[in-house]
């Protein structure tokens, strides 16, 4: 596993920054900012290109009621095979031949029986006793290092080659515009640690505006969480589940203390994270001393409980408030969080995402989680971290 970068305590500054910019994230009826939660002792590491990100804490939002089975009239009539994975398929492309599912978009409706099946197993596992050490953080998570970069999107443009603009992918090799559900469990090669996860992140690739060059992530760590105070109700994530978090058409600028930029992470007192000065179209900040540009992606944690995907992607999931999760959206999943640490401190002539060149701001900033998980690990990590509110690392407990 990569080693971890030591580093201290954020300032007092740094927090007042990141209050600022909670409401924009997620919102919480608890009073506690996701993204407060999202930095702890370490929450955000300084990690070199092998190093991975440092832990993020929890935040609050909601609870859920039993899962409805019935999907939408417009749902998809055929929905995609059971999600169960074995933690030992592990193939390449080259190995096998391609899956014969077609790509589709829309209300993709969860195989009902799989679910079900899924928390049959879930509802019969007890917890792992925890060493008196463990922390009370409710969450575990996945290390995930660079794969590639394509132009391709299989959520938003399936099936589609060269669609979309550039995104930097991390997590399942073989993903591209043609990825079905049934490829992340036949294919299962990935550049995360837990190696059961199985699943494809991505997010626009950035570009440095004075080279053109690509700034890929040097550490990138997919936080599953609880967003809220109790884990009452808590359930695993469904296989197949895609999600998209941010706005890739948002164009506004992101000077300094604006919401949804980048910031520098360096834990020194008196630091700050939104820089020492500014690009010059002032949407970036340039980072001083070992500070480097992070970001922090924030999705939902409650899920309708019917489909895998909706046609805008986001209609399907939905914020916990106070505590619970809407009657709309009443199963509680665990949030997925992206903390992204490039290896780049910022300059005059600042970056630009793939999604916005020629704005050149952060605001377009965006993700996609096409999850897959060998279900036996989510099931026993969701239990034991995230309904028993224990804090684990990528293989357990967190000791």
């Amino acid at each position: 596993m990569a080693s971890h970068t030591p580093v201290p305590e954020p300032s007092a500054g740094f927090w007042t920054r990141l209050g600022r910019d909670r409401r924009s994230l997620v919102a919480t009826g608890s009073g506690v900012a996701v993204v407060l939660i999202a930095v702890t002792a370490g929450a955000v590491s300084l990690a070199s290109a092998s190093s991975s990100p440092a832990a993020l804490p929890p935040a609050p939002s909601g609870s859920s009621p039993a899962v409805s089975s019935a999907p939408p009239a417009s749902a998809s009539p055929s929905p995609p095979s059971s999600p169960s994975v074995s933690p030992s398929a592990a193939a390449s492309p080259s190995s096998a031949a391609p899956a014969a599912a077609a790509p589709k978009t829309g209300w993709i409706p969860v195989d009902q029986a799989a679910w079900k099946a899924q928390l049959a197993s879930y509802n019969a596992l007890g917890f792992d006793p925890a060493p008196a050490s463990v922390g009370n953080i409710p969450e575990f998570r996945a290390d995930c290092t660079y794969s590639h970069s394509l132009a391709d999107d299989p959520i938003v443009a399936p099936g589609l080659p060269g669609a979309s603009h550039m995104h930097t992918f991390v997590g399942n090799k073989t993903t591209d515009a043609g990825t079905v559900a049934e490829d992340l469990i036949k294919f299962t090669a990935t550049t995360c640690e837990p190696k059961q996860d199985h699943s494809s992140y991505w997010i626009p690739t950035l570009y440095d505006a004075g080279t053109g060059k690509a700034a890929e992530p040097t550490g990138f760590r997919v936080y599953y969480r609880s967003l809220m105070s109790n884990s009452t109700g808590q359930l695993p994530m469904p296989n197949g589940l895609r999600m998209i978090a941010g706005d890739a058409k948002k164009k506004n600028p992101t000077p300094r203390g604006a919401t949804g930029q980048f910031y520098c992470a360096y834990w020194e007192a008196g630091h700050d994270a939104d820089g020492i000065a500014r690009s010059t179209n002032g949407n970036w900040p340039i980072c001083e001393k070992q500070a480097y540009l992070h970001y922090i992606l924030q999705f939902p944690d409650c899920w309708d409980g019917k489909n895998l995907d909706s046609p805008n992607h986001k209609d399907h999931v939905a914020n916990g408030w106070n505590n619970t999760c809407p009657a709309s959206h009443p199963v509680k999943i665990p949030a997925i969080a992206f903390d992204i640490q490039y290896g780049v401190q910022g300059s005059a002539a600042g970056y630009y995402l793939a999604s916005d060149k020629e704005g050149a701001s952060s605001s377009s900033m965006h993700g996609d989680a096409f999850v897959m998980w060998d279900t036996d690990v989510m099931n026993k990590r969701t239990k034991n971290c995230v309904l028993q509110r224990r804090t684990c690392d990528n293989y357990g407990y967190l000791k």
